[in-house]
């Protein structure tokens, strides 16, 4: 079973979820708003994706945040920024049964994640 995280009101996550649906792929929705995200999650994703890959550095959350704060980031306050402040991880992301990972929407991506 696939799993798509991410949050429900996101432009790129509606997109994916219509690909998905439209595919007639079968998915679960984690909505990190909704459901949470656990530290021991996260720190999967960091280690199989790099956490630089998780910050979404184009979004509102990212600008907000203090200058000093995105000059000295590193991983362990990264991973602490994820977890204060969900809307800053890229999405979607979609982990599958066997727990290969695709971070980001193209269909062209999507098909190839699940044809493989």
């Amino acid at each position: 079973m696939i799993t798509m995280f991410g949050i429900k009101n996101c432009d790129t996550i509606k997109k994916a979820r219509k690909w998905l649906e439209v595919e007639g792929i079968e998915y679960q929705f984690h909505d990190y708003k909704k459901d949470g995200l656990s530290a021991e999650m996260l720190d999967s994703w960091v280690k199989d994706l790099g956490w630089e890959a998780l910050v979404n550095k184009r979004g509102t959350t990212w600008r907000k945040l203090p200058d000093e704060v995105k000059e000295s980031i590193d991983q362990a306050s990264a991973i602490q920024i994820m977890i204060d402040n969900t809307s800053i991880i890229k999405r979607p992301l979609l982990i599958d049964g066997g727990e290969r990972k695709l971070l980001g929407f193209k269909a062209e991506d999507y098909q190839n994640f699940i044809n493989s």
